[in-house]
C-alpha cells in the first residue's frame, strides 16, 4: 500500500528540465529561442529591407506565371470568372514551333562555350594576383580587371562596333594593309566569339573578387611550411592555394550550372543583325519579341520563359546532387 502511494506521488511530480528546472522541454526551447531573438534583433531589423525587396521583386510577381496556362491578352485580369484556362497548350505550341530546336541549340552553345571559357578564368586570375609579391601591383591590376564590369551593355556593344564594325578600327587596319573589309556583325560565324570573349573580358575581374577573398583566408603558416619543404611558388599554388578555395569553387560551379541557360536578351538583341540572326536568336530574345513587340502574346512568352526556368532548376538540382555525391560541398 505504501509502495502504491509512493509511485503515485512520484508520478504527480513535474518533470525536471535542465539544471533542475520545472519547465517543460517545449517551453524551455521556446524561452531559448526568444532569448536568442532578443539578443539578435538588431541584425534581424537590418535584414528586413533586403527581405522586403526580395519579396516584392522576386516572390510577389511569381503569381504572374499563371498566365502561361491561360488564353491571356494584355489587360485581362489573371483571376476572374472570365479567365480561360488552357492547360499546357502554350507549351505544346512552343515545342511544335519550327524555332524550338534552333533556339535551344543557339542558347545552349552560347552558354556552354561561355561557361567553358568564363568559369576557370576568374580562378586563374585570382591565383595569379594572389601569387604576386608586390601587393600594390596586385591591387592596381585587380582594379584594372574589375573596371570593365561597370561598362553598360549598350556602351559595350558600341565599343564592339567601333572596333569590329565595317568601318571600325580593325577593318581600317586591314584595309590600310591592302586587305578587304570584313563585316563582323553581318557574319554569323563572328557572333559567338565576339559575344563570349567580350562578356568574359567584362566580367572575369568582378567574378575573381570572391576567389581573392577566399585566398585571403589561407593560413600563412601553410606557405611557410611548404617553403621549408622546398616547394616552388607554382607547387604552393597547386597544393596550398587551390585546395583552400575548392569549397568556394564547388559552390560557384553549382550556381553557374544552375544558371547555364539563363542568358539575358539585352546584349544579344543589341548585337543582332539580319546576317547573324540564325545564331543570335536565343530563347531570351524570342521571349522578348513574342511578349513585347508586334502583337504581344504574353501568355506564350511566359510559357517559354517558364520552360527555360524549369531547365535551369533541373540543371541546378543535378549539379548539386552530383557535387554532394562526390564531395562534401553542396548548396543544400
Amino acid at each position: 500500500m505504501a509502495k502504491d502511494k509512493g509511485s503515485s506521488a512520484s508520478a504527480s511530480l513535474p518533470l525536471l528540465g535542465k539544471r533542475g528546472s520545472t519547465q517543460s522541454p517545449d517551453k524551455s526551447k521556446w524561452t531559448q529561442r526568444m532569448k536568442k531573438l532578443r539578443e539578435n534583433y538588431p541584425y534581424f531589423v537590418m535584414l528586413l529591407p533586403a527581405l522586403l525587396v526580395v519579396f516584392l521583386f522576386n516572390y510577389l510577381p511569381i503569381y504572374g506565371v499563371l498566365i502561361a496556362f491561360q488564353d491571356f491578352m494584355p489587360g485581362d485580369p489573371i483571376f476572374s470568372k472570365y479567365t480561360r484556362w488552357i492547360g499546357f497548350q502554350n507549351f505544346i505550341r512552343f515545342f511544335q514551333d519550327v524555332q524550338f530546336w534552333p533556339l535551344m541549340k543557339n542558347t545552349f552553345l552560347l552558354c556552354v562555350f561561355g561557361f567553358i571559357i568564363g568559369f576557370p578564368l576568374p580562378i586563374l586570375i585570382a591565383l595569379m594576383l594572389n601569387a604576386l609579391k608586390g601587393r600594390k601591383a596586385a591591387k592596381y591590376l585587380q582594379t584594372i580587371y574589375t573596371a570593365p564590369h561597370f561598362i553598360s551593355l549598350v556602351v559595350m556593344v558600341g565599343m564592339l562596333t567601333l572596333f569590329f564594325g565595317r568601318y571600325g578600327l580593325v577593318n581600317n587596319i586591314i584595309a590600310g594593309m591592302g586587305g578587304e573589309r570584313f563585316s563582323y556583325f553581318l557574319e554569323s560565324s563572328a557572333f559567338r566569339p565576339m559575344y563570349i570573349l567580350s562578356s568574359n573580358w567584362q566580367d572575369f575581374g568582378w567574378s575573381a573578387i570572391i576567389y581573392i577573398a577566399a585566398l585571403s583566408g589561407v593560413d600563412p603558416g601553410l606557405h611557410e611550411a611548404a617553403i621549408v619543404d622546398g616547394a616552388t611558388r607554382f607547387q604552393r599554388i597547386i597544393h596550398v592555394d587551390l585546395p583552400a578555395i575548392m569549397p568556394m569553387v564547388s559552390v560557384m560551379l553549382i550556381m553557374s550550372i544552375g544558371g547555364l541557360m539563363g542568358v539575358g536578351y539585352e546584349k544579344a538583341l543589341l548585337m543582332q543583325t539580319d546576317g547573324n540572326l540564325g545564331v543570335s536568336e536565343l530563347i531570351a530574345t524570342y521571349v522578348y519579341k513574342q511578349g513585347l513587340t508586334g502583337v504581344p502574346d504574353q501568355a506564350y512568352a511566359t510559357a517559354i520563359g517558364l520552360f527555360n526556368s524549369v531547365i535551369n532548376v533541373i540543371l541546378l538540382i543535378i549539379a548539386n546532387t552530383t557535387s554532394k555525391k562526390f564531395s562534401e560541398n553542396s548548396l543544400w
